[in-house]
């Protein structure tokens, strides 16, 4: 897949994951579905398919300085604590929840400018918030996280300064809501939206289905 593509715009891919062996997926930085999602993206990768990934901020509305949201007790942080621990990724949940709008933008940046160092820095980012206890909603934060990462560290924080990096995350979750993604992770794959953290068997299927059948021999 050409590296055009891969770094391209979102208003260039309506319809590219209905074409081809490839996939959408819009993430947040903050959502723990898709922090564990990272393996469902690594899945399709591995049977062959190209995973554009695109920002969708789900919790617009959590106010520059974060939000206290205490421990996560119940069901369902059992069970994502377990699942993270048997796909290997540590998880300590941060006492805080970031605006995540600053992190998704430097990452939509580096994907659309520096697309080689993207799956480096959206990786860092999410350890940064579910393993290293930072705060991605403080822009000197995200830049020392990218820094490790990304060659053109001042036309980064300019764009980020100015609100231009922004737009790339406005325009991933426009596109988004075009094909229907009400929250995250949402992934399109052979026309086909599946939205959370579905079974591995699932995407299993649905990769098998999306990438392209060999072509019989004939006798």
């Amino acid at each position: 897949m050409s590296g055009s593509l891969v770094s391209a715009p979102p208003v260039s891919l309506q319809h590219v994951a209905d074409e081809g062996p490839v996939a959408l997926h819009w993430y947040d930085l903050t959502c723990p579905f898709c922090y564990l999602g990272q393996a469902r993206t690594h899945l399709l990768q591995q049977r062959g398919l190209t995973v554009i990934e695109l920002p969708f901020q789900a919790h617009a509305e959590i106010p520059a300085g974060g939000i206290n949201v205490g421990p996560r007790q119940g069901p369902m942080y059992q069970q994502i604590e377990r699942n993270a621990a048997a796909l290997g990724l540590p998880l300590n949940w941060p006492p805080r929840l970031p605006n995540s709008g600053i992190a998704l933008a430097a990452a939509e940046w580096v994907r659309r400018h520096q697309p080689d160092a993207f799956a480096a820095v959206q990786t860092r980012l999410f350890r940064a918030h579910f393993a290293d206890g930072l705060d991605i909603g403080d822009l000197e934060t995200v830049l020392k996280c990218t820094s490790e990462f990304v060659t053109d560290l001042d036309n980064l924080r300019a764009a980020l300064t100015s609100g231009e990096a922004r737009v790339g995350v406005y325009e991933g979750q426009r596109l988004g809501e075009d094909f229907g993604v009400r929250g995250t992770p949402s992934w399109r794959i052979a026309g086909q939206m599946i939205s959370g953290y579905i079974t591995e068997s699932e995407f299993e299927r649905v990769a098998a289905r999306a990438l392209p059948q060999p072509t019989a021999k004939a006798s």
